[in-house]
């Protein structure tokens, strides 16, 4: 993430399908200007799975605010946000990232296609709070290119799965031209016991209710993503911020119980595909 220098359009992670949209720009670091307080805010609409292992696919839209306010840097998430109280010098060649990420999901909670998944019940809605970390390195390729490395800790606070989770992720941040960023990216998350058993397991309650075979998960890595975000400002120059447009392609691959649950392996698919378009809009 380029923080208080040349700030281009971030990431959209795979943490979680997205980790950042395009954002704003501040003067041309030529002219030794401090990167100043911005805020980007947008919407886009994304086609992706119904729930994490299912086959059907349904369209959802998804709000956009990411910026710094004060050396605060905001980074959203899927279904929440991130936040950096570390800020980079401008002149570093690396930099390190810490603070607080909350997020909220609906996995198996709305949109459930499956009429057989659908009869083993709603789940509830996940609040889940923790810590983001990481550690980046600029100008590897060329001036405005970073590579970053850094992991997410999430607990359920909402009394869903109640358990914890944590997934690393590697993304690398770089212009084509002066209107287009690419970012490249790649994650994988690992589950706890009680969220794997929340998620994945098929209780006798719910094979009677739904006909699935009952199964019990355990802890382990669920999925493996890699994703590709190209933003496009339409100015035609990304360091003067206003309007951008953007795009979104993403892979994942279902391992372990994530795979093996028949929530998946019967009445699913282990590959998981997500397509996604938006404008954002940087002041």
């Amino acid at each position: 993430m380029l923080k208080s220098r040349f700030q281009l359009p971030l990431v959209v992670s795979a943490a979680a399908l997205f980790g950042a949209f395009p954002a704003a720009a501040q003067d041309d670091p030529a002219e030794g200007m401090p990167g100043g307080d911005r805020i980007t805010v947008g919407v886009g609409a994304i086609y992706g799975a119904s729930y994490d292992g299912s086959d059907d696919y349904v369209l959802s839209p998804f709000p956009i605010v990411q910026g710094q306010v004060k050396g605060v840097a905001i980074t959203p998430r899927r279904g929440g946000v991130a936040l950096d109280f570390i800020p980079d010098d401008r002149d570093a060649k690396i930099g390190f990232s810490l603070g607080p990420v909350a997020s909220v999901s609906f996995n198996r909670n709305r949109q459930i296609k499956d009429d057989v998944v659908k009869a083993a019940g709603k789940l509830d809605t996940a609040i889940e709070l923790g810590v983001n970390g990481g550690v980046t390195a600029y100008k590897l390729l060329n001036d405005y290119d970073s590579l970053t490395v850094s992991a997410d800790v999430k607990w359920d606070i909402n009394g869903a799965y109640k358990g914890m989770t944590w997934a690393p992720s590697v993304s690398y941040v770089t212009p084509l031209s002066k209107a287009v960023l690419v970012t490249l990216s790649a994650s994988a998350r690992h589950v706890d016991d009680k969220y794997a058993r929340y998620y994945y397991s098929v209780t006798p309650a719910q094979s009677a209710a739904s006909g699935l075979p009952q199964y019990q998960a355990e802890s382990g890595w669920d999925k493996v993503s890699a994703g590709m975000l190209v933003g496009w400002d339409l100015s035609g120059d990304l360091r003067d911020g206003g309007l951008a447009l953007f795009a979104i392609g993403n892979y994942s691959r279902m391992l372990g119980e994530g795979k093996d649950t028949p929530y998946t392996s019967l009445r699913g698919s282990a590959d998981q595909w997500t397509l996604g378009v938006g404008a954002a809009y940087t002041f």
